[in-house]
């Protein structure tokens, strides 16, 4: 049976360093949700401690309203899905998913129904009497996912699950375990660095830095309305510049500014701020005013043109990767190669304004 999750207040240390300073999330019953972040930012440290394998220094972690902390992982009803997929080389696919019931109190009868049942949800029943060794790199992920579901765990846990595949596969095995968890309706907890992979599979995500959550919310949301600028150049890209926040105008350069409506918070202080725009939220001006860019690269992508551009020193944060502009194919009435200027607009629904320390102004966005 499916539990919820409450982690307060939890700390992880490694002698004198502290890895996770304070951290508290609830991840509700039946979800699938998300740790995304940079390497080395907790993720899989807060997963392990969840499973059991890491000590808890302080705070609880609770499965419904029950605290786990003093449970060792092999009581805690757990399934785990790790990197390397950890399954056993010399046993076929049905004695690799029949291994965790052998040591619960599982009638063989039982067994075999499970196992049955557990192979045609994840589709390898076909391949259920063949080595590890004949199986892709998918099919032997959906072995470990198997192994993890058909013990009946309440939470399942997953490490970087598909790390190892290649980037078709990735996107192939991303839908069919959203699938499957949807189907077999387990809490799962999901750890990734990918963050399209976190917005395509994910109910909600946690974003995380130095141990630290920075935002917590559903794919759409996070993407729309970043708590920080962090946030907002992790996941995707976001173009930061410099601004003025007065008088209900936002005001980019001289000669260009535009009204946020009620999209900023009543309480947004006049001012200097940090002006996000994502790449497919500029557009052409058709009247030639706007910000004044020159086009370094033009990327062909398909449906897109992405174009890497310049603009004034000034009117830029610093330490930028690069500023984008993403062109529609579709609707493009031509394709502007490097060298050329253009002139852009932004969409007042879309942008996103932070205040100089990088957080969030926009209305209905928790600091």
């Amino acid at each position: 049976m499916s539990v919820s999750i409450h982690v307060e207040n939890v700390v992880k240390q490694y002698g004198p360093v502290t890895i996770i300073p304070d951290l508290s999330v609830d991840i509700r019953n039946g979800e699938f949700f998300t740790l995304l972040g940079p390497s080395g930012c907790g993720k899989t440290t807060l997963l392990r401690m969840i499973a059991g394998f890491n000590s808890i220094e302080a705070g609880t972690i609770r499965f419904d309203e029950q605290v786990i902390n003093a449970i060792p992982a092999h009581k805690r009803n757990i399934g785990m899905v790790f990197q390397n997929y950890a399954i056993f080389p010399h046993l076929t696919v049905r004695k690799n998913v029949e291994y965790g019931l052998q040591f619960r109190e599982v009638s063989k009868a039982e067994m075999a129904t499970r196992v049955d049942d557990i192979l045609k949800t994840v589709r390898i029943d076909e391949y259920q009497d063949r080595l590890p060794e004949r199986l892709s790199g998918g099919q032997q992920q959906r072995v470990a996912l198997a192994r993890a579901i058909v013990v009946h765990p309440s939470v399942l846990l997953m490490d970087e699950p598909l790390s190892n595949l290649d980037a078709k596969l990735r996107v192939e095995m991303r839908g069919a375990i959203r699938d499957i968890q949807k189907k077999v309706g387990i809490t799962t907890v999901y750890v990734t660095h990918d963050q399209e992979e976190a917005l395509c599979i994910s109910d909600r995500i946690a974003v995380m830095r130095e141990g630290v959550i920075q935002q917590v919310g559903g794919p759409q949301a996070i993407y729309a309305r970043p708590a920080n600028t962090f946030v907002a150049t992790f996941i995707g890209h976001s173009n930061l510049f410099n601004a003025t926040w007065s008088g209900g105008e936002l005001r980019f350069a001289p000669g260009y500014a535009c009204n946020l409506g009620d999209h900023m918070r009543s309480d947004a202080r006049e001012g200097r701020v940090v002006a996000g725009v994502r790449p497919e939220e500029f557009h052409l001006s058709d009247s030639g005013t706007g910000l004044a860019a020159r086009i370094v690269k033009t990327t062909f992508l398909g449906r897109y043109v992405n174009y890497e551009l310049a603009f004034a020193d000034a009117t830029l944060r610093p330490d930028q990767a690069a500023i984008e502009f993403s062109q529609d194919v579709g609707t493009a009435k031509r394709v502007f190669e490097p060298g050329e200027t253009i002139h852009l607009e932004v969409n007042p629904a879309k942008i996103n304004v932070f205040s100089e320390d990088g957080i969030s102004l926009m209305r209905g966005v928790a600091p």
